[in-house]
């Protein structure tokens, strides 16, 4: 049978001591010095991957639109905004920013994140603890489900078929995406320090891209383990005169079949085509 290090150091202490006991008189013997047991070096994490964002096109957005999520599924761009009594779920035509179809949440309900799922769209409420469950071409409630906590990003992981939803704190919540019924969760980390303000998600390959509230920053996320792997410093994509009456960066979108995403923010006159790319 094996002994640890600290069984063996207490072992051999106590023979000693029995040792210096009966076969010693007069003077006592030196006791051995015992060995410290050193615990195994942890492994260090990999360092941050530094990102910056390579713009490929520029698109027209609504002003008008207080973007919390953001999916393009085929050729259909599908946008969701919030505010109360001003709530939607809206398809944009890409090229010219122009509504195709929009539906409004009832006043009382504040929008957040959706995600695209086959033939339905889910779509999350800030405070309302309430999920609607769409008909992707029509846009009508198939059904409401309800939720503890907040919802602010959600998106679907193909990996792993379930759904990963934010709440504003360090915590990403993994869900069943017929049930939504949560199915585990795991804490968001950046050199080791709690990352709070998740906000829009984006799953694409088994990871997850998040928009950081209040900040340029968008992140990569490991959600096995919760470590933020990359960063995105997408702080020049607007002009100074542009920023003025506008609000924070959010909404991502993966572009299918290509390495681009689609970005914008809320109230932004722009929406981006970009890709994540190494180096200053």
């Amino acid at each position: 049978m094996l002994l640890d290090r600290r069984r063996v150091v207490t072992l051999l202490t106590a023979v000693a001591a029995v040792a210096a006991t009966a076969g010693c008189t007069g003077s006592r013997s030196a006791e051995p010095a015992l060995v410290p047991v050193v615990p195994e070096r942890a492994a260090s994490a990999a360092p941050t991957e530094q990102l910056r964002v390579e713009v490929l096109a520029r698109y027209p957005h609504d002003t008008a639109a207080f973007t919390q999520g953001l999916e393009l599924a085929g050729s259909d761009l599908y946008e969701g905004t919030g505010q109360y009594g001003e709530s939607e779920l809206r398809v944009v035509d890409l090229a010219s920013g122009t509504v195709r179809r929009r539906v409004s949440l009832p006043d009382t309900a504040f929008g957040e994140g959706i995600t695209v799922l086959e033939s339905r769209i889910w779509q999350i409420t800030w405070r309302e603890g309430v999920a609607y469950e769409r008909d992707r071409e029509t846009l009508d409630v198939l059904r409401e489900v309800t939720y503890d906590g907040e919802g602010w990003g959600i998106c679907h992981d193909d990996a792993g078929d379930r759904l990963v939803m934010s709440d504003g704190t360090d915590r990403l919540t993994f869900r069943d995406p017929a049930t939504f019924e949560p199915t585990g969760s795991v804490t968001v980390t950046r050199d080791g320090t709690p990352l709070r303000d998740i906000n829009e998600l984006e799953c694409v390959d088994g990871q997850v891209w998040a928009n950081v509230w209040r900040t340029d920053e968008i992140v990569r996320i490991d959600p096995a383990t919760g470590q933020v792997v990359a960063e995105v410093d997408a702080g020049d994509l607007l002009t100074g005169a542009e920023r003025a009456g506008v609000d924070v960066l959010n909404g991502i979108a993966a572009v299918p079949g290509t390495d681009d995403f689609l970005i914008t923010g809320k109230y932004w006159p722009a929406l981006f085509r970009v890709r994540f790319v190494s180096g200053s």
